[in-house]
């Protein structure tokens, strides 16, 4: 059903302003977009929905690829699919702990009790002179408190944007990422990952962000060019001195071999040898490594611990000693590794890395062991992707998930899963293969932060108050959620925390991708809602941007694979980034965001759509206040339009003249475009399509026919009943872009929804025509109008006698175009292929 028709109530002056929120109101009054829970899974479509960072306000690049999505799931719900839609938030995490941070002026500190008054603006913690206002320490327990509370402000500001710009979700089945619904299926996964092997504990190299004091994995980097220097420092052996470059001659401390490559021949004789570290006299072996490359620098470096991840890399290989001086604070030691002497260590200890490192140039300019000055470069440096400092590397014990990092059988049955992965578009893929064949390591969940889910793992604690790492204890699901840090473990009571032969919980939570990488999960009601999950799992679609492929996609691909042995969906369709004016991705971090409300109010809510579904998927697009202001005008052509178009009156039986039926034809052509394009999920190709035939309608065909329209009997009738047809048609086709003032034209003269009604098919309209006959006509028209401008001639001008030459004039529909030009003679001659008009004005 189309909706019935009824005798149409057009406002006297229609407008798009107000739109968002009479439909909105309405929409959630009649549960238009409710998911039907009771159709069956063959007739569902679902969507994984991105939950959106809950930290501040939303942004144009959110209302870009959110409407993405929101196309495809509106078609798919005119296809007669029952679409689950639902709608998440991702609060937990960094970016909610530096909001809460900052907008209460305080900071956690685990070690703190509970303060069940504490109100954050009722202290002020004193400044220093110089210094901006100081963080009030408080207890982890208040600190979480004040998350939820400011994240709950954020949600509600953020279902009301959604809402403003038209996301037809189904609200009942919001999900937050901190909830106890999520909390619970996050640390079920996690504990069966535990059961199977899949999650382990590990003492080992860790890329540590001093500033938030956390671990970070290897999908959270990214490289910045930083200015450094190369430095020639000089290590002596038996024979003759040593010289080495290094960007980071700080870490001589930390000095526990040199490496060269095995076929350099420069370093044969001191292999099996041992040189000694300047300033800090400590004994280091010199050994063959694959990974040294003799065209860099001197060719033989000294490997530290730990510098860079080659380091990693060379003390895991060649079985080397830890010498750690660096702290989770980014200082040095008090106390110097082993095998270092004491005496130069002490000028470093407590230092950052940046005062060390001068510290060190000048003792090794002292020294002599400087050879020249050091040599300015720029290289790239790891940094975590939400942090400001460098990166260093610190030997922590951390969680980790097996993703085929070392493991090469489940490296490539996670690279087969992306080969069943549909992809939109289909050169994404590469992107994902890139990432699995390029993984050095597993996924380090663990962060050492406070808003998250805790890891669900206490120790016992031996005699001497030790934990015992390698006997973790487990809660059952039943008891899910659990927080270690306040919940006493199975066996135990609350009085045995942290005494000995007692319990201590792990103290860290899960990388927040730990747990987005279950939203499938999450919102489908895995383990909690058995009906709805096999209703919506494995779901349809995985919408997101292409950035995040690495980590929320390929995160979400090896908890499926892992927990139910296949994909969490069929198909993926990837977004690009909104750039800003010098071509760089718009973000919350570099600070070069545009907020969507004041555009939402001053162009309207399908404008801004408009212009964010002429996108196209996986593309990056550039920020275009022209563009939306096109999509205004449209919107408001579509009402104008569709009244004019009403005004007619109501027709029966179908469209029988030769410019109607041509028009219909063209119609239907534009039907199997845009139907084929939304298929391969090409939104902005049906919009494209679409919006051009609508301008052909609106310049051609409805100049020509009006004046037919308007009058009585057969071709009249005829004219109307294709009006109609036409506007029903592009209505629905406009609906998943423009949904608010298609909602307003459909409520004129059609009962329901426009959303709720079917996709057009071609088979409507059936009995059509030529529609080269619509495409010749039109042409013609125009000739004739140019001829009027170029006379300076009024468009209503008379025109005594037209001549239309060409291949196709017969096509032409005589009698509107003479109506449409005010042509008093009409002639039709064959002639070469390209249409040509001499047309004479009538005298005077």
């Amino acid at each position: 059903m189309t909706g019935q028709s009824f005798t149409p109530q057009v406002p006297a002056k229609p407008s798009i302003d107000g739109l968002e929120d009479k439909w909105v109101r309405v929409w959630e009054e009649e549960g238009t977009y409710r998911f039907d829970r009771t159709r069956p899974r063959a007739d569902v479509y679902s969507i994984d929905t991105p939950p959106p960072t809950v930290s501040g306000s939303l942004h144009v690049g959110h209302v870009f690829s959110y409407t993405h999505t929101d196309a495809v799931a509106r078609y798919q719900r005119m296809r007669g699919r029952a679409v689950f839609y639902p709608m998440g938030w991702d609060d937990n995490g960094l970016p909610t702990e530096r909001r809460v941070q900052n907008h209460f002026g305080v900071r956690c500190e685990p070690s703190l009790p509970y303060d069940p008054e504490f109100e954050p603006f009722a202290q002020r913690a004193p400044r220093a002179r110089g210094d901006g206002p100081r963080q009030i320490p408080i207890s982890r327990r208040n600190f979480i408190e004040l998350c939820e509370r400011l994240t709950e402000v954020d949600e509600r500001a953020f279902e009301e944007m959604w809402r403003r710009v038209g996301l037809s979700v189904d609200w009942d089945h919001l999900y937050t990422t901190i909830g106890a619904t999520a909390r619970a299926a996050s640390q079920r996964a996690f504990l069966r990952n535990l059961a199977r092997g899949e999650a382990y504990l590990a003492e080992a190299p860790t890329l540590w962000d001093v500033t938030f004091r956390t671990a970070v994995a290897q999908a959270e980097l990214e490289d910045r060019d930083e200015p450094g220097a190369f430095h020639r420092l000089r290590f002596r052996s038996a024979d003759r001195p040593v010289y080495i470059e290094t960007t980071r001659p700080e870490l001589l401390p930390a000095c526990v071999a040199l490496v060269a490559h095995p076929d350099d021949a420069r370093y044969q004789e001191l292999f099996g040898t041992t040189v000694r570290t300047p300033l800090f006299d400590a004994e280091v072996p010199v050994l063959p490594h694959r990974l040294a490359d003799p065209e860099k620098g001197s060719g033989i470096v000294m490997v530290c611990t730990f510098g860079d991840l080659t380091d990693v890399t060379w003390w895991r290989e060649l079985d080397l000693p830890t010498r750690a001086v660096l702290g989770r604070d980014g200082r040095f030691a008090a106390e110097p590794p082993p095998g270092v002497a004491p005496g130069p260590y002490a000028e470093l200890a407590g230092k950052t890395v940046f005062s060390a490192k001068e510290r060190v140039v000048e003792l090794l300019r002292a020294s002599g062991d400087l050879d020249g000055e050091p040599r300015r470069l720029v290289r790239p440096v790891k940094f975590f992707e939400k942090g400001s400092r460098p990166l260093e590397i610190v030997t922590t014990r951390q969680w980790y998930i097996r993703n085929g990092g070392r493991d090469a059988e489940r490296r490539e049955r996670l690279l087969a899963r992306g080969r069943e992965l549909r992809w939109h578009p289909a050169y994404m893929r590469a992107r994902y293969e890139n990432w699995v064949e390029g993984l050095n390591g597993d996924w380090l969940v663990s962060r050492q932060r406070f808003f998250g889910v805790p890891i669900p793992v206490w120790y016992p604690l031996d005699d001497a108050g030790e934990p015992r790492y390698d006997a973790p204890i487990v809660p059952a699901e039943a008891e899910l959620p659990v927080d270690p840090s306040s919940d006493a473990p199975p066996g135990y009571n609350e009085d045995q925390r942290g005494e000995p032969g007692g319990f201590t919980g792990d103290p860290d939570v899960m990388d927040t991708w730990a747990t987005s990488s279950l939203t499938p999960q999450i919102a489908g009601g895995w383990e909690r809602d058995p009906d709805l999950f096999g209703r919506v799992y494995p779901f349809d679609l995985r919408p997101q941007a292409h950035d995040i492929i690495r980590t929320w996609l390929f995160s979400t691909v090896v908890r499926a694979d892992a927990e139910h042995g296949g994909l969490p969906w069929s198909d993926t369709a990837l977004s690009g980034w909104i750039l800003d004016p010098d071509r760089k991705k718009m973000s919350k971090s570099k600070g070069n965001v545009v907020t969507p409300i004041a555009l939402l109010e001053e162009y309207g809510s399908d404008a801004v759509r408009y212009w964010a579904a002429s996108g196209r998927p996986g593309t990056d697009t550039a920020f275009d206040t022209g563009q939306i202001k096109v999509g205004r005008r449209l919107a408001i052509k579509i009402l104008n339009a569709s009244k004019f178009v009403l005004g007619f009156g109501a027709a029966d039986g179908p469209a029988t003249e030769p410019l109607d039926r041509a028009m219909l034809a063209g119609l239907a052509r534009v039907v199997d475009e845009a139907t084929r394009a939304y298929d391969d999920y090409d939104y902005a190709r049906a919009l494209e399509r679409t919006e051009r035939f609508f301008w052909e309608f609106c310049d051609d065909y409805l100049e020509l026919v009006k004046d037919r329209a308007y009058g009585t009997g057969p071709a009249a009738a005829s004219a109307r009943s294709a009006l109609r047809t036409a506007l029903g048609v592009l209505l629905r086709l406009f609906a998943p872009v423009l949904p608010f003032v298609t909602e307003e034209v459909w409520s004129w003269w059609r009962e329901g929804s426009v959303h709720r009604a079917p996709w057009p098919e071609a088979a409507e309209l059936a009995d059509a025509g030529d529609a080269d006959v619509l495409a010749v006509t039109g042409a013609a028209l125009r000739e004739v109008r140019r001829a009027k401008s170029a006379a300076r001639a009024s468009m209503r001008a008379d025109v005594t006698r037209a001549v239309v030459r060409g291949a196709a004039a017969d096509r032409v529909a005589r009698g509107d175009l003479a109506a449409a030009g005010r042509i008093a003679e009409l002639l039709l001659e064959d002639g070469p292929a390209e249409l040509a008009v001499d047309v004479e004005l009538a005298a005077g």
